[in-house]
């Protein structure tokens, strides 16, 4: 291999969309709820002179701003409001972290909710019985 003086190291980058598992986040809702919920995430570098130049580790901190984006976004929410708005929530934290891994040169392509995890606790129950009750007082 032929050395070239201005060059310090060659980094390979790897350009095809990559995925990665959010861990188990345990998430306090709104309304005082522990949810255990757990994400994929698709992304791909668009640009690997930015992944290379303007973070240390374009994996590792992706993994680690989609945790704290996902545990920001579910606690501004409801027990209620994360069951009914799935969706919503993916295409948020999807937005969220297209504009945050930007300058990484990082495109977010998709954000999946796998799945939420809620114990059925007493401080867990009183959400699901007050929907129950609401459903019974619109019926009368």
């Amino acid at each position: 291999m032929f050395p070239y003086p201005c060059i310090d190291e060659v980094m390979v980058v790897d350009m095809r969309t990559l995925s990665f598992a959010v861990p188990p986040l345990e998430v306090l809702t709104k309304d005082s709820v522990t949810v255990r919920v757990d994400a994929v995430v698709y992304f791909r570098i668009s640009c690997p002179v930015a992944s290379v130049c303007n973070v240390e580790d374009v994996h590792q901190s992706s993994r680690l701003l989609a945790q704290t984006t996902l545990r920001n976004i579910l606690g501004t929410k409801s027990l209620n409001d994360i069951l009914a708005e799935r969706e919503e929530i993916s295409q948020a934290m999807q937005c969220s972290l297209d504009l945050a891994t930007h300058p990484w040169g990082v495109v977010v392509e998709r954000v999946e909710i796998r799945t939420y995890d809620c114990p059925l606790t007493s401080n867990a129950q009183w959400p699901l019985k007050q929907k129950r009750l609401e459903k019974r007082r619109r019926r009368r």
